[in-house]
């Protein structure tokens, strides 16, 4: 498969940020909606991955009153080296925190809800109750939205999946990142197979529940590497895929070793389909929460169709 490969530079532990392709173009905010969606957000104190991460589709998905919340702050307790969150000794966790959450979910009127987290390994359970109450109160407040959750890994936190699937989640996501040789530089705290572990617990526990998980590409992972990482997730039963190209957040994290093309995300797209995912998003712009109610209403759809 074609890549557009760039030479990488090192300077110290400073790396240049390559330039974006043709292909990658995120649209700049300018409609009144996306200023509602912002002064809402504000006003409700809350958190959002699309400012912590610097997602590239905020503009887009704000413009169409759509935001995925960051619950129990906004201060990790890892340093993965492709995120943009900060990191470092997080505050206590706001028992308000879970009702401004579904109170700003109520003023926005999203029919599809996604809440995610940073780490908190300080915490005995992970944060798994703090998910729960979160998806009860959003369950009071908006009986008619449809929640999906992005959790960390609970590593070493036991029984704490088993707290966040009895609030019943819609959708349950936890993403793999990238393939298993690349861990200990990209994601040295955590575990590639504790990570496919929770994913096919999750389905055991509650088969009814749509699973989920995502890989960014360009982190110098082989086109060999990313098809075991699809076989492996097949095996743990998860129905939904998400592909989407690495972006360097600043000089200090991990550098793009490649940028792949539109046309090998469509090849990745059609190669997973075929090992039996129900659905796949492929894109250099696919993030896991983008266009997520969409792809909820067409997962149950193809359900249903199967039934």
């Amino acid at each position: 498969m074609t890549k557009v490969r760039h030479p990488e530079k090192v300077n110290n532990k400073e790396t240049s940020i390559l330039p974006k392709p043709k292909w990658i173009r995120s649209r700049l905010p300018s409609s009144k909606t996306f200023e509602t969606t912002k002064d809402i957000i504000k006003a409700g104190n809350v958190v959002t991955v699309c400012e912590e991460a610097n997602c590239p589709n905020l503009g887009e998905c704000w413009s169409k009153k759509h935001a995925t919340f960051m619950i129990m702050g906004d201060t990790c307790t890892r340093a993965c080296a492709f995120c943009n969150v900060k990191t470092g000794k997080p505050q206590d966790l706001d028992p308000f925190e879970p009702y401004r959450i579904s109170q700003t979910v109520k003023k926005l009127g999203l029919d599809h809800v996604v809440i995610t987290s940073v780490d908190r390994d300080d915490l005995h359970d992970g944060g798994a109750l703090h998910f729960s109450k979160t998806i009860q109160l959003l369950r009071r407040e908006s009986p008619k939205t449809t929640i999906e959750i992005l959790t960390p890994d609970f590593l070493r936190k036991e029984k704490s999946l088993e707290v966040v699937l009895e609030s019943k989640p819609d959708v349950f996501n936890h993403n793999l990142e990238t393939v298993p040789r690349l861990y200990l530089s990209i994601r040295p705290g955590a575990r590639y197979f504790n990570s496919l572990k929770i994913l096919s617990d999750s389905k055991e526990i509650m088969p009814e529940v749509f699973t989920k998980s995502g890989l960014m590409l360009g982190l110098g992972e082989t086109k060999d590497e990313i098809m075991q990482v699809m076989d492996d997730l097949r095996a743990a039963n998860v129905d939904f895929l998400t592909l989407g190209q690495y972006l360097q957040p600043t000089r200090k994290h991990a550098p793009i070793k490649d940028f792949i093309t539109p046309d090998d995300f469509e090849k990745y797209k059609e190669i997973a389909e075929s090992k039996g995912f129900l659905m796949v998003s492929s894109s250099p712009l696919t993030r896991s929460s983008h266009h997520a109610g969409d792809d909820f209403l067409k997962l149950k759809k193809i359900r249903m169709s199967q039934q």
